[in-house]
């Protein structure tokens, strides 16, 4: 299985760029690029005045997230994010890699209760901030557990520990943090609970799970807080007493290999990860609007609906109720094109009806012939038979302006095309999508009762 995408581009650019010199100042070059590119972009989606109120209101957290990621851009920070199970000793990782005690370390589970994060070192700006999550097992941290995976899925970069053979758990989770297109180092903490061959055979079989995921030489072992040597120590007295000796963490294989990222890609992760979650906003966000369009579409059309319906059922003159009938699919055709922000002129409304009706009389000939004959029929009726031929009569209108209405609607989300299969095909797919006989009897149902509300009226 080939590498992850993202990080694969990166490493290919690295072997691209063959002397040292020439590798910092391309990486840099490219680095202020992506930099400069990600902030416009992000800046531009936040202040675009097209996004309607209520889609910003529904996606109010990820426009939080947008802010702080063009914030952090601004203040050219990279952000990394320590992730793993409960009690592998992701705290006591990051304490080492920033050098003091800044995260809280207990034998408890749980001990990490929220994200925070910190500064590591310098680069380029206010510089690398170190971000422990809780962890992923925890008895009763569900909520702590969908923590960690947001923090690790917009930070730039992961550093996922492990202190033995990957569980069953740790795999899937690995998998997922994959699938955020950011690069991930897997750590081998407590590597001084190994000898070197044991050690040696646990990397090997950490690689063979992160195949696909991570590259092999970001797989490395660390001891960030190595066990107490025990040892035996003789007094003056010539007796002897088994001391425990401290040790020193272990942890340059990690630190060297987060230097080498940071200082040649670090601007480009930061920048990559602000515009891959920009992205999947965007197209929520797209997602959401044309949602949001359908419904209001959906709305025109019942409201177009019932005002055909009522204007054929009570035009008490044959065949002109039809004229009205057209001038009011007209009206529907350009009311949708303004739902979907493509204005067409009466003009064009007209010649997309006719295309519309030109393929539902091909489909639907029996139908318009019914239509005709109500029509003529209600002019020689009377009493209780012309509220029943009219309400027969209006429900066929509403059937016939909720086939244009969707037809047109088609169209214009479709950015007034009717793509590769053409107007026969849509228009066929429509009429074969919609329920005819239940459409006709509510249509009926609801004509009646008003037309009874209107003659209780008088």
């Amino acid at each position: 299985m080939d590498e992850p995408t993202l990080w694969a581009r990166l490493r290919r650019r690295w072997q691209r760029d063959a002397a040292p010199d020439s590798r910092s100042s391309a990486s840099a070059d490219a680095g202020g690029r992506h930099h400069a590119q990600a902030t416009d972009s992000l800046r531009a989606l936040l202040d675009d005045d097209r996004i309607p109120a209520t889609v910003r209101r529904a996606l109010g957290t990820d426009f939080e997230r947008l802010e702080a990621m063009l914030r952090k851009l601004e203040r050219d920070e990279l952000h990394i994010a320590v992730f793993g199970r409960v009690s592998v000793g992701k705290s006591a990782l990051a304490n080492a890699l920033v050098g003091e005690p800044v995260f809280e370390v207990g034998v408890l589970h749980g001990t990490t209760r929220e994200a925070r994060p910190r500064p590591w070192r310098e680069f380029a700006g206010n510089g690398v901030h170190l971000i422990d999550t809780p962890g992923i097992d925890e008895l009763d941290g569900e909520a702590r557990e969908r923590l960690a995976f947001e923090v690790a899925s917009v930070s730039d970069l992961v550093v996922f520990v492990v202190d033995g053979d990957m569980t069953s758990r740790e795999r899937d989770a690995l998998a997922v943090l994959a699938r955020t297109e950011r690069p991930i180092l897997l750590v081998l903490n407590k590597a001084d609970r190994y000898g070197d061959d044991e050690r040696e055979r646990l990397l090997a079989r950490l690689r063979e799970h992160a195949a696909g995921f991570v590259a092999a030489n970001d797989v490395v072992a660390v001891s960030a807080h190595p066990a107490p040597m025990r040892r035996l120590r003789r007094d003056a007295a010539g007796h002897e007493h088994e001391e425990a000796v401290g040790r020193e963490a272990d942890i340059t294989a990690l630190r060297d290999r987060l230097g080498a990222i940071v200082e040649r890609e670090g601007r480009t992760l930061a920048a990559l990860n602000a515009s891959l979650f920009a992205g999947r906003v965007s197209d929520d966000i797209g997602a959401r609007i044309v949602e949001a369009r359908r419904e209001l579409a959906a709305r025109v059309i019942r409201q177009y609906c019932i005002a055909k319906s009522l204007a054929v059922a009570l035009n008490p003159v044959p065949v002109a109720d039809l004229l009205a009938a057209g001038a009011l699919d007209a009206a529907l055709v350009m009311h949708l094109a303004r739902v979907y922000g493509l204005p067409l002129t009466q003009r064009e409304a007209g010649g997309l009806i006719a295309t519309i009706c030109a393929q539902l009389a091909a489909l639907m000939g029996a139908i318009w012939g019914v239509h005709l004959v109500a029509s003529a029929l209600k002019g020689l009726s009377a009493g209780v038979s012309t509220v029943l031929t009219a309400g027969a009569q209006g429900a066929l209108a509403w059937y016939a302006t909720e086939l244009v209405g969707r037809a047109a609607e088609r169209y214009l989300a479709a950015g007034k095309s009717w793509g590769e299969r053409g107007a026969k095909r849509v228009v066929r797919d429509i009429v074969e999508s919609l329920d005819r006989d239940s459409i006709l009897r509510e249509a009926r149902d609801e004509i009646l009762a008003r037309l009874r509300g209107t003659d209780a009226r008088r």
